[in-house]
């Protein structure tokens, strides 16, 4: 089967949105449906992963919703591009550590299409780019795996409002700042989207093993 790629234009409820992967993770599983990229946005939200630490809420008067997905606390608001994945990582040699770094090299090479230049790191997962002399994040990553079928996905910060991400420790980072891309250049959203839906499809082939 073929990846079938999804994007929605208006805001999607968070609850609904995550019924919906969880669905179609159900059917991928089961053989009956397509793998899924699907690029969308959400209203404000606090999310937390399954590694979600309770200090890393420094407003306690907001509403976090935990989450299946891996990795900690994040915020997600209208500007912040999300795309949700559902691949099925049997046709992919079983390598979870390879396909999380098929997507940061997917978002690396599609911000270097638009003259930024961005870097993974081993220690804090997501995408980093230098500004102003700091290493600022751009994009995190949260993943989890259900019978080697992979979902959730990642978000990157094209121009969300990011006064909110004061409010938490983003990914639990303490002392690291994020970025989006409306701080760094003037960037055509839908023509990323297009790029990086193409880098996504190119390298998950690629990683097509069986």
């Amino acid at each position: 089967m073929s990846i079938e790629i999804k994007r929605s234009v208006k805001p999607v409820n968070y609850y609904e949105a995550i019924q919906l992967l969880e669905k179609r993770l159900e059917k991928v599983i089961n053989n009956k449906a397509n793998e899924l990229i699907w690029f969308l946005e959400h209203d404000e939200i606090y999310t937390a992963g399954t590694s979600f630490n309770e200090n890393d809420i420094l407003d306690k008067s907001i509403e976090v919703i935990k989450t299946s997905r891996g990795g900690k606390i994040s915020h997600h608001s209208p500007g912040q591009l999300i795309c949700y994945l559902v691949i099925d990582l049997t046709k992919r040699n079983k390598d979870i550590r390879k396909f999380i770094v098929t997507i940061e090299n997917s978002i690396i090479e599609t911000l270097k299409e638009f003259f930024i230049i961005a870097n993974s790191d081993r220690k804090n997962i997501g995408i980093w780019v230098n500004h102003d002399n700091e290493s600022k994040k751009i994009a995190a990553i949260g993943i989890r795996v259900k019978k080697w079928i992979a979902y959730h996905g990642f978000s990157i910060n094209i121009n969300n409002n990011l006064n909110n991400f004061n409010k938490i420790i983003p990914c639990g980072l303490k002392n690291k700042k994020v970025i989006n891309l409306k701080e760094i250049s003037k960037i055509n959203y839908t023509k990323f989207v297009k790029a990086l839906e193409q880098k996504l499809i190119k390298n998950f082939s690629v990683l097509n093993y069986s």
